[in-house]
Formats: structure tokens, C-alpha cells, sequence
């Protein structure tokens, strides 16, 4: 059993749609090709399509995905449109697709229009010389403080997940990926407004910026929002670390 939900802008497309999604492992070009996940992009007459196949469940989850959990793919389909009706950058939509075997859900994918010239906020995290680095780091943190006025929580907000394109008049947009995990809230606290940046960043000097801008937008103590932000950010990194080495350990008994 299959279950093909099209975006209506993209319904004249739906045949070279469902042709890349079928012959995925035999056409298009990679862009991503992980462990868990594989990204090709397929050329169709008026755009690139971006197709990410997520890796085949295991039976527990199987089992959830068809009857107690929306898919992945289904869940970035839904909500990159909501962002989009919120008028928050994310690749336009396109698609998903889900396909049935008789225990559950057995592949998923998920279709969007791929997105040209972009570069990762991680560029910026990376690399200190950056241009117009503190330029792009503020609009970044009014990309993030309007999704959190908005009520946006994006629970995997990291620097891998942001898109930038530089325009051609000097200002920058910001695009979400990766959107299976999101909250939408009426209103969002100060600790989880931090709590959604500690992923963003381990440097001291982009977390002052970062808070000095947001202190700005808020109206909020600039110290306060700092010492927080950091303290956030140096528990997230020891437990990400420490998760690190307990996998590292974990390998070594295998062997």
C-alpha cells in the first residue's frame, strides 16, 4: 500500500515526481548519501527536486510509523508547509511518499524544491574569518527570535540545519532543514527560547554576539541571556561528548 500526498502548486509535475521516487536508487544525483538517510536531486522542467530517503524502520518502529506516529517524511511535509504559511525560509515543499508492507510502514520520502547557492550556518561556526561573520550571526539570531516570537521550536536547531543564501542586494535569507522534529507552541519561555540555541554554537565569542542581538529584540537583560545561553550550551556539549565516548567504548567491546 502506498500513500503519495503532492503540494497542488506541483500536481503537473506528478508523473517525473513518482518516476524519481520509484527509480531512486537507480537515477538522480547524490548529494547526500549517510547512514541512516540518503539525499538525490532529480532535474525537472521547471526546478530541482530534492528527495530524501529515510532508512527503512525497524519493526517496533515500523509498527509505530503506521499506526501510532506520522512518518518522518509526512511529519517534514507538514510541517515545512506550516513554516511556509508562517513565512519562515524552508525549502518549498513538494511531496512525500509512504509505502506499506503488511507488518507497517517499510520506506519514506520526502520531496522539496532544492535550493541553489546556499551555504551552512556551520560554515560561519567554522570558519572565524568568515565574511561579514557578526553580520550574519545577528540576522541569524532575528531569523531564530521571529520562529520563537512566532512560537516555532525547531528541536534539532543546529548549524547544519540552517541554509543561507547571500542576496544580490548584500542582505541574507535563512532556510530550515531536517524538519521532522518541531514544536508549535502559543507561546515559547525564556529557558526554552535558550535551550533551542545551546546546539548552535560551542564559541564563547559567536554565543556574546548571539546574545547581545537577542537581548536587543527581547528587551531582555543581556547578562542574563548570556550567562544562560552558556550554561545551556556547556551542558549540551558535555552530554554530547559523553554520548560520544560511551558509543566509542561501546564499539571497542564488539570487536
Amino acid at each position: 500500500m502506498n500513500n503519495f500526498i503532492i503540494n497542488s502548486k506541483s500536481q503537473s509535475l506528478k508523473k517525473l515526481i513518482l518516476d524519481a521516487i520509484f527509480n531512486f536508487n537507480s537515477k538522480g544525483k547524490v548529494l547526500v548519501e549517510g547512514q541512516r538517510n540518503a539525499i538525490k536531486l532529480f532535474d525537472l522542467k521547471d526546478f530541482t527536486l530534492n528527495v530524501k530517503s529515510f532508512k527503512k524502520p525497524n519493526l517496533i518502529n515500523k509498527i509505530a510509523y503506521r499506526y501510532f506516529r506520522k512518518s518522518k517524511a509526512r511529519r517534514s511535509f507538514e510541517f515545512a508547509s506550516k513554516l511556509m504559511e508562517m513565512q519562515i525560509g524552508t525549502p518549498q515543499p513538494v511531496a512525500f511518499f509512504e509505502n506499506y508492507d503488511f507488518i507497517g510502514l517499510n520506506e519514506s520520502y520526502y520531496a522539496c524544491q532544492h535550493l541553489e547557492n546556499v551555504f551552512e550556518f556551520r560554515e560561519i561556526v567554522q570558519n572565524e574569518t568568515f565574511e561579514n561573520r557578526d553580520f550574519i550571526i545577528r540576522k541569524f539570531t532575528q531569523f531564530t527570535f521571529e520562529m520563537h516570537e512566532k512560537g516555532i521550536e525547531f528541536l534539532d536547531h543546529s548549524p547544519g540545519n540552517t541554509l543561507i543564501r547571500k542576496n544580490n542586494e548584500g542582505s541574507y535569507s535563512f532556510f530550515l532543514v531536517d524538519l521532522n522534529r518541531m514544536k508549535f507552541h502559543e507561546t515559547i519561555d525564556f529557558k526554552t527560547r535558550m535551550k533551542n540555541l545551546s546546539k548552535i554554537t560551542h564559541k564563547k565569542d559567536m554565543i556574546a554576539v548571539m546574545s547581545n542581538e537577542y537581548a536587543k529584540l527581547s528587551n531582555g537583560d543581556e547578562t542574563t541571556i548570556f550567562e544562560t545561553m552558556w550554561g545551556l550550551t556547556a551542558d549540551f556539549q558535555y552530554r554530547f561528548h559523553r554520548k560520544k565516548r560511551i558509543k566509542k567504548k561501546l564499539k571497542f567491546w564488539k570487536k
